[in-house]
């Protein structure tokens, strides 16, 4: 058997049909399509990931989910002619070609025409026919088309298409004046002259080059107005340029912040110094300067309330099994960045002479599944040993996979072992029923055991969906962050400000990136969508230098070089400016001009814990309109990666210190 046979079965199973796609038609055509035979022979490995991926002459393969999308939104039956505009690598065309009588496809990159062909004929598609040429102009000697799907993003719908359909033929095709806003159309023709139009959800393709679509800027133009200012000249005067962390003035960024309530503080990577102290710094100023009492991370809830304990000066629960800080990635908290601002959190909360002015650290993620339970159960014990006796049992569905937790969504999802919702929701619902008499005890005690609570039951449901639905998942994790920083900032009180520190990927607002036409959101959209102006997201960057992070998820930690920037980003413009260390003000920008030359959507680099250079382009990229994502970029030429804590630096230190070696 072909071995990538199972993992075209997966992905019809879990990324298609498990998102509502039901036209069987369809699913068995992206069965029979070997994905891993029209793209670039070094990517095969990501041919079945739910992921646009580049090709020749700067264009890309689509998603499967979108291509499946698109194809059932044609209703096609067997007899049907149809035309593509678009053909880029042929898999689109070999996938309409399963289902129609004939396919017309065309496409304006000679190379990619050429190829395609090619692989079509060796594929043995007898039924499709290959030009080279303008595909908004359509392919007059073969009409009318039953159905008419184009591959690319045009400002409208052009003429040319509709006037080529039969009566009753459908034409679906990507809308839009920008990326953010393109809309998938599915135009019905009623009569000689009347069209029907259906609005079928956001989408974000390349643009649709042509005599009726836009024009390729890449053609050679007359040199006009030469003394132009770049982009990156804008953004050298737009910014404010700082020779080092320690030295940088904040004045005026605390003055952009004004009364806000929450900031957001991004990253780039997992594993970057620079981020980590310049967060550090920031913060520490919006504590002292702007009464700020709460940072949030993203790290699990037990870990940080080890943390939270250190700074405060009170002992950690002894019943609580593990080591905080001590599940992959490791170096993510136990960094010595982290050490210095814990120190310093620490020593500011020794002088504050009330509780309620000391800063409180807490963990916004969900991956702490068992922790958690084990939190909860601690807690159980001390206030009400039966109900903890019942508990044990509610949790202990979820036990078997206490090694593996995503082991146990595997199972669930496929019907191999009973899903355990019920179970922790029953367990949640004990704790609540009870918050009255536990909350009179110990409010703070409670409000930790209800948090953990919350998030086991959030864990369940994640560790399910996400072996189905990326999306899904994805936006579970971000909805329980932001739900778990309400909660924070209702218990803190109603005049409570928090800094949320987190990855660019979760803080700046998803409906400026391509996350929205995947309809996923963040974080940083769901506290614009709450609190408006009075959430300021502050985004990173960098070029290059190194970066701690591993090759594969739960591999060791590594050293890794990370690579200039692709020339088509915007961390390339920004390495353009020529200046090691800048804040370029966003919502409030310097020069308005600056502002809209950054609205044009580019590619974005984000690297996580896990960084592949060798495919870095398909791995770690995707597009994004800066001024949108963020109100405020900081910029660091050159970084270094963290510095992971050792068992050599934390001897010596009393068993209470926050971090497990």
């Amino acid at each position: 058997m072909n071995k990538f046979y199972q993992l075209r079965k997966q992905m019809v199973d879990y990324q298609l049909a498990a998102r509502g796609l039901s036209d069987q038609a369809v699913l068995n055509a992206v069965s029979a399509v070997p994905r891993e035979e029209f793209i670039p022979a070094d990517l095969v490995e990501f041919a079945y990931r739910d992921s646009p991926l580049p090709i020749a002459a700067s264009q890309t393969i689509s998603q499967p989910y979108i291509v499946a999308l698109m194809t059932a939104a044609l209703e096609l039956e067997p007899k049907d002619r149809v035309l593509e505009v678009g053909t880029g690598s042929g898999y689109a065309a070999a996938v309409l070609a399963e289902i129609a009588g004939e396919v017309y496809t065309i496409e304006r990159h000679k190379i990619l025409a050429d190829t395609a062909r090619a692989r079509l004929e060796d594929l043995g598609y007898k039924n499709i026919q290959v030009l080279h040429g303008d595909g908004t102009l359509g392919w007059p000697e073969h009409v009318p088309f039953d159905a008419i799907i184009v591959a690319a993003g045009g400002p409208d719908v052009p003429e040319n298409l509709k006037q080529q359909l039969a009566i009753g033929g459908r034409l679906v095709i990507p809308v839009g004046v920008t990326l953010q806003t393109q809309k998938l159309l599915r135009v019905r023709r009623i009569s000689e002259h009347q069209y029907e139009e259906e609005d079928l959800g956001g989408v974000r393709f390349v643009p649709l080059i042509g005599a009726a679509g836009w024009e390729d800027e890449s053609a050679a133009k007359p040199a006009i107005e030469q003394a132009e200012v770049t982009l990156p000249e804008l953004i050298y005067q737009s910014s404010e340029h700082f020779a080092g962390i320690d030295d940088v003035n904040l004045d005026k960024l605390l003055e952009r912040i004004g009364d806000s309530s929450v900031v957001l503080l991004g990253e780039a990577s997992h594993g970057t110094a620079e981020f980590y102290q310049m967060r550090a710094r920031i913060t520490q100023e919006l504590i002292e300067k702007k009464g700020f009492t709460i940072v949030a991370a993203e790290a699990d809830w037990p870990d940080a309330a080890h943390l939270d304990h250190y700074i405060h000066g009170t002992e950690p629960d002894p019943l609580m099994e593990g080591k905080p800080f001590s599940r992959f990635p490791t170096w993510m908290w136990a960094n010595h960045s982290v050490l210095e601002f814990s120190h310093w959190l620490k020593a500011y909360n020794e002088k504050m002479d009330s509780p309620d002015n000391q800063v409180g650290f807490y963990g916004l993620d969900l991956y702490s599944l068992f922790s958690s339970i084990e939190a909860v159960l601690s807690y159980l014990e001390k206030v009400d040993p039966e109900t903890a006796e019942v508990a044990r049992v509610r949790y202990g569905c979820l036990m078997p996979w206490a090694s593996d937790p995503s082991m146990y969504g595997q199972v669930a999802i496929t019907r191999q072992y009973r899903e355990c919702e019920d179970d922790v929701l029953a367990a949640l619902q004990d704790l609540l029923h009870k918050r009255m008499e536990y909350s009179m005890a110990d409010g703070e005690q409670f409000f930790n055991a209800e948090q953990n609570a919350r998030l086991v039951t959030n864990a369940e449901r994640y560790y399910r969906t996400m072996y189905y639905a990326e999306s899904n998942s994805w936006n579970q994790r971000d909805q329980h962050m932001f739900d778990t920083l309400q909660s924070v900032l209702e218990f803190r009180g109603p005049q409570s400000k928090a800094v949320i520190w987190e990855h660019n990927s979760h803080v700046g607002d998803a409906r400026a990136t391509e996350m929205s036409a995947r309809g996923e959101l963040n974080v940083g959209q769901l506290a614009r969508q709450t609190y408006g102006d009075d959430a300021y997201i502050i985004g990173f960057g960098t070029d290059h230098g190194t970066v701690a992070a591993a090759s594969e998820w739960g591999g060791p930690m590594e050293i890794k070089q990370v690579k200039p920037a692709h020339i088509d980003s915007y961390e390339r413009v920004c390495h353009e400016v020529h200046s090691d260390n800048f804040l370029l003000p966003l919502r409030k920008p310097l020069q308005q001009l600056t502002r809209e030359k950054l609205l044009t959507e580019r590619l974005e680099r984000a690297i996580g814990v896990i960084y592949r250079p060798e495919t870095e382009l398909q791995s770690h990229y995707f597009y994004a309109s800066l001024p949108n994502q963020f109100d405020e970029y900081i910029w660091f030429d050159e970084t270094r990666a963290v510095e992971p804590l050792t068992k050599e630096t934390m001897k010596g230190m009393p068993d209470t210190y926050p971090f497990g070696l």
